[in-house]
């Protein structure tokens, strides 16, 4: 009858040996992580210190070998930060923006706390301690980015064998600060207006006009809800002003990646985002005024344009409008305020799963938690409900 094989990674029976000078040797055979048998031992004074240090050979030995190919309990965070960046691009899954986010989160955010760190000294506990400083330090956000990348990476160290588990898996939920979603009231709209249109329009300054486009641009995120890189990822052949409504599609978004040129991609941040949409006159209005601007020019062409008729970065949009309202004191208004200022008209009008829909996405919890401002006004029936608990006139009857 064959004799079973000890498992990978396991040792067999101990042999104990009493060596001349009164020592005594303790011995096992070990089955390594590549199938083969070897034999480990370790010497001590008594029986039981020889059989506590041949253990903890082979548990070194257990954790020197785990590992595959790149990667090892021994090798450093660095390696597996390289690894992890190659496999991300030979999965070729993530758009160009998120693979540069989730480096530049890796390697400036992370790195510089692990980089002298071997894998196996990375625990629980220093991975916990490492985001809940982060957290309180800087902020909730950073801190979020951090685990993602960490979680990811450790994942990549337990497929290849170098862990056995992942030590981001079982640290504390990170929790988010107390806030809630704002949106700009109809004054506080009309109020970006004006300063937008005002802006370098009086007689006399030097430099070109501006253009108008910041304005338009303006009209059609609070028409469609798209986001500011959607926005300028219209084309010609997006827009259709024969029909009423007027409708757009959003199959798009504007991309910078680091050392590349600004482009259009022609998917937006997920495929829930693509979508048509009905927009209301006042959109449908800016559409057609930029559809006569480029009458002449191929389907393909962008909406909004540079002087160059490259596509709009989305941080010189971003910059131009903080600019603008920072000079007549309106603050913290970004393009994602007429995002959340969208979902909460249409969730007022319509509830919360039509303006989950209207922004693409796959779930109205996502529109309610981020983009909804809450309400705190109840329903007005209730003083009407409660009209039954008024003071009667005439005596209380004694039953």
């Amino acid at each position: 009858m064959a004799r079973p094989r000890t498992p990978v990674g396991t040792f067999g029976d101990i042999e104990f040996t009493a060596l001349p000078n009164g020592d005594v040797r303790a011995r096992t055979r070990f089955r390594d992580y590549d199938g083969q048998l070897r034999r480990v031992e370790a010497t001590a004074p008594t029986r039981k210190m020889a059989e506590h240090r041949l253990k903890e050979n082979v548990a070194a030995r257990a954790d020197h070998t785990v590992g595959s190919g790149e990667l090892a309990a021994d090798s450093s965070f660095t390696t597996l930060v390289e690894v992890w960046l190659e496999d991300l691009d030979l999965e070729g899954r993530l758009a160009p923006s998120t693979r540069e986010l989730y480096e530049r989160d890796m390697r400036d955010l992370v790195l510089p706390a692990f980089a002298n760190f071997a894998l196996r000294e990375i625990s629980v506990r220093r991975v916990d301690q490492f985001i809940k400083r982060l957290a309180s330090a800087q902020s909730y956000s950073k801190a979020k980015h951090a685990r993602t990348v960490l979680s990811l990476a450790f994942g990549l160290a337990v497929r290849y064998d170098a862990l056995r588990e992942n030590p981001v898996r079982e640290i504390s939920r990170l929790r988010p600060p107390p806030s809630q979603a704002l949106a700009l009231t109809a004054p506080q709209v009309e109020a970006i207006r004006h300063a937008v249109r005002s802006w370098r329009r009086e007689e006399g300054l030097n430099g070109p006009k501006p253009d108008g486009q910041l304005e338009q641009i303006i009209e059609v995120m609070l028409g469609t809800s798209a986001r500011i890189g959607e926005v300028l990822a219209i084309r010609k052949t997006d827009v259709d002003v024969t029909g009423t409504p007027a409708t757009v599609r959003l199959c798009g978004t504007i991309v910078s990646p680091n050392g590349r040129a600004t482009h259009r991609q022609d998917h937006p941040k997920t495929m829930r985002s693509n979508r048509t949409i009905s927009v209301p006159s006042f959109t449908a209005e800016v559409l057609r005024d930029r559809l006569v601007l480029i009458a002449e020019e191929d389907p393909e062409h962008l909406i909004f344009f540079s002087r160059n008729h490259t596509p709009l970065t989305t941080n010189n949009v971003r910059r131009r409008l903080r600019s603008i309202l920072d000079g007549v004191g309106i603050t913290g208004v970004t393009p994602h305020s007429f995002r959340r200022t969208v979902a909460t008209v249409l969730d007022r009008a319509g509830g919360a799963e039509l303006a989950a829909e209207m922004l693409g996405h796959t779930s109205s919890e996502i529109t309610k938690t981020y983009y909804i401002q809450p309400d705190e006004k109840v329903n007005p029936v209730t003083a009407e409900i409660l009209e039954s608990l008024a003071p009667r006139a005439g005596k209380v009857d004694d039953e």
